[in-house]
């Protein structure tokens, strides 16, 4: 099974949410920066994991997406379970 890339995390978020101003700037570094101050919240986030959901045929509780904070955090959590569902 595939890792989640910053592209698809970002594919997902314009999908669930739609184009956050952030997101069109593709020179900053976007893996620190907080899904807040990118313009999505919390309901963003969780619409987000149910498209990673169907993409990657991966669970991943609510609970604890919903405490993820930038990017980077998001795509760890998620990679980590994809790698043990393997």
């Amino acid at each position: 099974m595939k890792e989640l890339t910053l592209d698809d995390l970002k594919d997902a978020l314009r999908a669930a949410a739609g184009e956050a101003e952030a997101l069109q700037d593709g020179s900053a570094d976007l893996l620190e920066v907080p899904f807040s101050e990118l313009g999505y919240d919390s309901l963003a986030v969780m619409e987000t994991t149910a498209q990673v959901e169907r993409k990657l045929g991966v669970e991943l509780p609510e609970e604890e997406t919903a405490e993820l904070k930038t990017p980077r955090e998001y795509l760890e959590f998620v990679n980590a379970r994809i790698g043990e569902s393997v």
